[in-house]
Formats: C-alpha cells, structure tokens, sequence
C-alpha cells in the first residue's frame, strides 16, 4: 500500500482537482440548474459510478489497451462527444422539457443517473487521466492494482462530496431564479449550450497524450 505521506499528499492533490470545475463539474451544474437538486445529485452518482468502471479498468489494465490504441480511443472520444451533443441539442429543441413533463418521478431520477454513467464511461481522457495521475503515489514494492483500486476508491468518494457541493449550490440557485418568467427559456438554452460546448470540445480533443 501507499505510504501514509503519499496517501495524504494524494487526497490534497485530489481535492485541488476536483475543486477546479471542468467537465464533469459543468455537467452536473447543468443538470442542477436546469432539472433541481435531486437531478443535479443523481447526475453526481451516475458520473462517479462511470468513474469507477474507469477506476476498475485502470487496475486490471483495460484502460492501458484503449490509451494505447489510437482506433479504440477515437471511437470511443466520438461516441461520447456524440452523446453529450445529442443531449444538448434535445435541450436546446425542447425534447427534454416535454419527455421529462411525462415521465418526472423516480424514472426521471434513474434517467439522469443512466445518463451520467454513459457521459463518464464514454469519457477516455478519465482513463487517460488515471493512468497518468494515480501512478505517481503508488508504492512499486506492493499489489499495484490493489493500490489503484484504493486511490481510484478514494478519488470516487471525494469527488461524490466535490460534485455533490456544486450540485446544490447550483440547484439552490437555480430554485431562486425559477420565480422569473424569463428563467426556463433562458436555462433551456444556457444548459443545452453547456451540453454541446462540453461535446465539442471531447471531439476537438487532440491525441491520447493532450491533457
């Protein structure tokens, strides 16, 4: 296992990332603002749960294949960046306000909680940036899959406070902008843009070794 002083100078290094929003973050500020809190949060969970699919592929090797071929990465880069801009354009159109007025509920909840695992698990830069980052605190002496499981772990519950954070600031905000008329069109529009930014900047991503 990691030292005691590697592991703890990992959880500050961890908690300095994941407080610096980028696009996980803005995907569930979107989501928050635009569905409420309880989306925002099920967003947040299903996001961490694609983590950990990359946290469990790091640590048996899976992701180490898909970094290192070009066709698996770009196919994969595209799926998800297809995903997101798919999302935002249903936003922008409308489809998502008239889909979830007759489907709001405990399914509405699982929607957005499927849609964050599709986002994150079809995110490669998440693979590329585990087996870039979490290498660097890993006793070589000891079960290195073990100690990626464990900091992967670790990662996953701090990032769930983080993002959880960003989700109710984001949705307590957002409650107090609904009493103006003007606020759904304007989210509509400001989420959507949010979804197809974050989509085309996954497709404009350079190679596997852009950060």
């Amino acid at each position: 296992m990691p030292s005691a002083s590697a592991y703890l100078l990992f959880i500050l290094t961890a908690v300095t990332l994941l407080l610096i929003p980028g696009p996980a973050v803005m995907y569930v500020v979107g989501q928050s603002i635009g569905r409420g809190r309880r989306a925002g949060l099920a967003s947040v969970l299903g996001v961490h749960t694609g983590t950990l699919v990359h946290v469990t592929a790091a640590a048996v090797g899976i992701s180490s294949l898909l970094v290192a071929s070009a066709t698996a990465f770009a196919i994969v880069k595209y799926a998800g960046a297809a995903y997101l801009i798919a999302l935002g354009a249903r936003r922008l159109l409308g489809i998502e306000e008239l889909r979830e007025t007759e489907t709001r509920g405990p399914t509405d909840l699982k929607q957005h909680y499927r849609q964050g695992i599709v986002v994150n698990v079809l995110n490669p830069k998440t693979a590329l940036f585990f087996l870039a980052f979490l290498p660097q605190f890993i006793n070589p002496d000891g079960t290195v899959a073990l100690q990626v499981f464990v900091l992967g772990l670790t990662f996953v519950v701090l990032g769930l406070v983080t993002d959880s954070a960003w989700a109710l600031v984001a949705g307590a905000t957002a409650e107090r902008l609904r009493r103006s008329e003007r606020f759904p069109r304007i989210e509509r529009w400001v989420s959507g843009s949010v979804f197809v930014g974050l989509g085309v900047a996954a497709a404009a991503t350079g190679s596997r070794s852009s950060g």
